[in-house]
């Protein structure tokens, strides 16, 4: 996750004028009295056992006795209920689909089955697997092209649907070639995010992963080869290192915001070893791209960048990335020597300034809910590292560099707790912020509370 993560680069002056994007809108529903939450969560439960499909109805109630010790888990699955009935995955409102949140809702997903025993939540990754492919993999209703945005045929597109990238999921067209630039109205115009399509990826991969299917990774495979080919480029012909850029066209033929996301490059690299490992070890129906040169292109870029970042979201990233550089590591992939140093150095210097910018004692007006869970994701990664660390000490005795820089960050586990009581608390729910971006910060928080689906890399074989 780079600074300018899901959501886009957003501004909350501490005026109290913000500039917010209107990707996600709330349903607010009045009502006649102030239930108490025994009331509401009891009349929640009989709704959702009346609208959803016989299976889902099945999949609360089995839910609800599995998981009944955790709150935690009990709370996920009632958030992640809630977003496949308003976005249209398990009801019958016209599928909403944005490729950042959906990609945390797969791992969601795939985290409660594990976590519950229910192959219901399976089905619903699988499901929304399926509705992103056919609806941001497809052009826009609004688009006078049709068809898959690959330029595929019908048959080929659905055997590839990935090929061709996957569009935002913006609530505009795409700003058209000849059109002026407008840097408040491109925030809400659709197109093509690189880190947005890392992060399906990662979603792709972890439901190989989880369940064996090998087409996931194929189609993860496929993703990153096509994303490395159309966002990076040579500055100038046998000029390295290659730039990328930030936003492309839908149909990946032209940029339209060139710079290049601080963090791109490094989850571009990450990712596609990850895909690569579970490539290599689930047997393939056909052929698929050959990553490895994909994988050291991003590695060329990466490494002149500078990784520090202030912002929560990206620091979050960075923690994440250094989980998975970690696993993958362990089940014997061959990484960079010194990334996960290079990750856990730019992570603590970028937490020493955010715990002191004061930005968590900010009211919830002038703070966005997603970023900051993204950190407290991140602090979820850490604390596994932390007990990996500590479990393989006998076995890894030369980590000793590596202990005492965990035990430097450890000492900001405590601002993942306050970021999810702060969030979790329907007071602060209330806030514009959160209900203008609900989908995100709700399957975001669901992440947090139960984060196993997003975090754990499985051995793929």
């Amino acid at each position: 996750m780079d600074a300018c993560g899901a959501e886009d680069c957003v501004s909350v002056a501490r005026s109290g004028t913000a500039y917010l994007p209107t990707d996600h809108l709330a349903v607010i529903v009045p009502i006649k009295h102030a239930p108490t939450a025994d009331e509401s969560m009891r009349k929640y439960f009989f709704l959702l056992i009346m609208v959803l499909p016989p299976a889902m109805a099945t999949a609360g109630t089995q839910t609800e006795s599995l998981t009944m010790s955790d709150p935690r888990t009990r709370e996920a699955a009632l958030l992640m209920s809630r977003f496949a009935e308003r976005t249209g995955l398990t009801s019958g409102q016209t599928p909403q689909r944005y490729l950042w949140t959906d990609a945390f809702a797969v791992c969601n997903y795939l985290g409660l089955a594990r976590a519950t025993g229910d192959e219901t939540y399976t089905r619903l990754a699988l499901q929304l697997v399926d509705q992103v492919h056919h609806t941001l993999g497809r052009h826009r209703d609004d688009d006078s092209r049709t068809g898959w945005i690959s330029g595929l045929s019908e048959t080929d597109g659905q055997q590839h649907p990935t090929r061709g990238g996957l569009r935002i999921g913006k609530s505009l067209p795409e700003r058209a070639p000849g059109d002026s630039y407008d840097e408040r109205l491109e925030w809400d115009r659709d197109g093509q995010y690189f880190h947005y399509l890392t992060k399906w990826m990662h979603a792709l991969d972890q439901l190989a992963r989880n369940t064996r299917q090998s087409r996931f990774s194929a189609w993860a495979g496929e993703l990153a080869h096509s994303a490395f080919t159309a966002f990076s480029y040579l500055p100038s012909p046998g000029r390295e290192p290659r730039r990328m850029y930030w936003k492309m066209s839908i149909d990946l033929t032209r940029p339209l915001v060139p710079s290049m996301g601080q963090h791109d490059p490094l989850d571009g690299y990450i990712t596609t070893w990850q895909i690569h490992s579970t490539l290599k070890s689930l047997p393939q129906p056909g052929a698929v791209p050959d990553l490895e040169e994909t994988g050291e292109g991003f590695a060329t870029m990466y490494r002149q960048g500078n990784l520090a970042t202030p912002d929560p979201l990206g620091l979050g990233g960075l923690l994440v990335d250094a989980w998975r550089v970690r696993q993958l590591t362990e089940q014997g992939t061959q990484l960079d020597a010194h990334l996960l140093d290079r990750l856990l150095d730019a992570a603590l210097t970028g937490l020493r300034y955010y715990a002191r910018s004061g930005e968590l004692r900010q009211p919830a007006r002038y703070r966005l809910a997603f970023r900051e869970l993204g950190l407290s994701i991140g602090l979820h990664a850490l604390e596994r590292m932390q007990q990996a660390i500590l479990q393989g000490a006998e076995s890894h005795p030369g980590d000793l560099r590596l202990r005492a820089r965990i035990q430097d960050l450890v000492q900001y586990l405590s601002l993942r707790g306050e970021i999810e009581s702060y969030w979790r608390n329907p007071v602060q729910q209330q806030a514009a912020t959160w209900i203008e971006h609900q989908d995100i910060n709700e399957v975001m928080l669901a992440t947090s509370l139960a984060p196993d689906g997003f975090l754990e890399l499985l051995p793929p074989e």
